[in-house]
């Protein structure tokens, strides 16, 4: 077991090693929406990119994560399989939002042989995630 400042040493290698690897500007909180974001996330037992949609007014969170449910055949016969869609996911901090998400088990920061293929499944789906994105953003935007 690592101390605190160990595993948050490694976490930030792990990280910039990430950068390294794939030198590239994400889309991640640049999405034009507020409160609508592409995340990158990664602990001990699993890697994970997720869209989280945070909004504090339930109705525009419901009718966004409703908008990208609309487009659930797309997403996942064109650009990315085996999605999670909750529409009320409660973060740690008791806070209610929408998420969806893919997931690779069994793979952690902490055990260097898994970073490539971490950083690997990362820059994956968070492309396809984002192509989908830049297709469907209008779509996606007009909630009115």
């Amino acid at each position: 077991m690592y101390s605190k400042e160990e595993s948050q040493r490694i976490k930030r290698e792990f990280w910039v090693a990430f950068a390294e690897k794939y030198p590239r500007k994400w889309v991640l909180y640049d999405t034009k929406i507020k409160d609508f974001s592409f995340k990158f996330y990664v602990d001990n037992k699993k890697a994970q990119v997720l869209i989280d949609i945070e909004q504090r007014n339930d109705e525009k969170r419901i009718a966004y994560f409703e908008k990208l449910e609309a487009l659930k055949n797309i997403l996942e016969e064109e650009f990315i399989k085996d999605l999670v869609f909750e529409k009320e996911y409660t973060l740690e901090s008791g806070k209610t939002i929408s998420r969806i998400w893919v997931e690779i088990t069994g793979v952690g920061f902490s055990n260097r042989t898994n970073w490539d293929a971490i950083f690997d499944f990362f820059n994956e789906k968070m492309h396809a995630l984002e192509m989908f994105y830049l297709e469907y953003d209008e779509f996606i935007k007009d909630i009115e």
